[in-house]
């Protein structure tokens, strides 16, 4: 289990292992007047230990599903999933469910216990896996809220709280087992612009101090281009391109990736102004 508390530098892009690997995946779904539809296309696609990854597309586009793929709450088709060196996609029920212990998910409506409070929220899975006493458990819940900034909303309610504290808690639910893999499903579509931008930077830290590799999906360019280090720009689900942000050398092929490439020099030129400023 990762220690909340420390700080590792990640080493550079180019030196870090692949944590994910989708080979060959396809998934459909059945149609209710018959047919199928085809959600995700023959995606092969890595993601590099200790990156911010970022899945966008359309409405419809597939995204989505390939992020439920990763921990196979859906399961593909055909094709493979390996996170962390085990192949999930051959893994029995039992070691399944102690893989999906090492990836953590935060949804898009929270998924908060009503009838719970911050405190049996944050609980609730390491209370579901066994393994630690009533100590180890409230010593890890205070740690998860205390990087979330929420410590002094363990007694409260989830309809106590706001949107971007609905959104903190989840986070803090999913980081409560130690994942090396944080799976985000358009975390930041229910939020305002000011939460938003907060939530960011909690996520970046996330990723900075405890070396948590991050796949995000969204639906909001500006989102992908504040966060991420990698993307991939999904149509029909199908992977269109896939890039590293800062290249700005290798010519878009798509007209998300060409927007996407624009918004990024906007932030990088915006932060170094402000960098100038407070110089």
């Amino acid at each position: 289990m990762r220690n909340l508390t420390s700080f590792s530098a990640p080493p550079p892009a180019t030196q870090r292992p692949t944590l994910i690997r989708i080979a060959g995946a396809n998934k459909t779904f059945a149609l209710p007047k018959g047919g199928q539809f085809h959600a995700v296309r023959d995606v092969t696609l890595e993601v590099r230990e200790g990156d911010i990854f970022g899945l966008i597309g359309k409405s419809g586009a597939g995204k989505s599903t390939l992020l439920r793929l990763i921990n196979l709450l859906e399961r593909p088709d055909s094709g493979s999933i390996t996170v962390d060196g085990r192949e999930l996609t051959a893994l029995p029920k039992n070691e399944l469910r102690d893989a999906r212990r090492n990836i953590g998910m935060i949804f898009q409506q929270f998924n908060l216990l009503q009838n719970a409070s911050v405190f049996d929220n944050v609980a609730f899975p390491l209370r579901i896996h066994g393994g630690m006493n009533t100590e180890q458990i409230a010593s890890r819940v205070t740690d998860c809220l205390a990087l979330v900034e929420l410590s002094d909303k363990t007694d409260s309610y989830p309809a106590q709280l706001s949107g971007g504290q609905k959104q903190r808690v989840a986070i803090a639910r999913a980081l409560a087992s130690g994942p090396a893999v944080l799976l985000c499903d358009e975390p930041t579509s229910a939020l305002d612009a000011e939460t938003t931008r907060a939530l960011l930077g909690t996520l970046r830290d996330i990723n900075q101090r405890l070396d948590v590799t991050i796949v995000i999906v969204s639906h909001e360019l500006d989102v992908l281009g504040e966060i991420c280090n990698r993307v991939a720009v999904i149509e029909h689900g199908a992977i269109a391109e896939q890039f590293d942000l800062d290249d700005d050398t290798t010519a878009r092929q798509t007209v998300l990736g060409r927007e996407l490439a624009v918004l990024r020099a906007d932030i990088v030129a915006a932060r170094a102004r402000k960098e100038h400023q407070h110089a």
